[in-house]
């Protein structure tokens, strides 16, 4: 009980497809995503190669759309910094291409917006009194969502209390 069920393991690739053109019809995927879910449904390489292929040429797997909904998401709904969604991006062995596509989609306007609410925020909830440490604790929390260290700094420069 617990344990992770694997999968039944599918052989042939054109079974393998109708389950993964259903996983990719749910959200958008990565390839290494839909690679991985291949593997799971007992393909080898030759297979799972092809099985990319063709999903790419349907229009199930798209990279770029892939790295652009990812970011804006992360970005809105969680209020990451493009520190982290860069890395979470390059854990999926998403292209440096897209990657810097996706992020620079995100508008400078409401990146910084959205900087100093989360530096507000905190800021109310930090108790330190001194402001110098209390500014490092900000910076250390706006970086540990992702935001640049020198964007941080200029923002608590301007208004050092957050």
């Amino acid at each position: 009980m617990g344990a992770k069920e694997t999968p039944a393991k599918i052989h042939t690739l054109s079974t393998a497809l109708d389950k993964v053109r259903k996983y990719c019809a749910y959200q958008e995927r990565s390839q290494q995503e839909v690679r991985d879910k291949f593997y799971d449904l007992g393909l080898h390489s030759k297979e799972v190669e092809q099985g990319i292929v063709i999903l790419i040429e349907e229009g199930f797997i798209n990279e770029e759309r892939f790295a652009m909904s990812f970011a804006g998401g992360k970005f809105r709904m969680k209020q990451w910094g493009r520190d982290k969604i860069k890395a979470a991006l390059r854990q999926k062995k998403v292209s440096d291409y897209c990657i810097r596509k996706a992020l620079n989609a995100i508008p400078e306007g409401d990146y910084l917006r959205t900087l100093e609410t989360i530096l507000i925020k905190k800021s109310k909830e930090i108790k330190e009194k001194n402001g110098i440490r209390k500014n490092y604790l900000l910076a250390r929390y706006a970086m540990s969502r992702g935001f640049e260290g020198n964007l941080v700094w200029e923002v608590l420069k301007a208004d050092p209390e957050g």
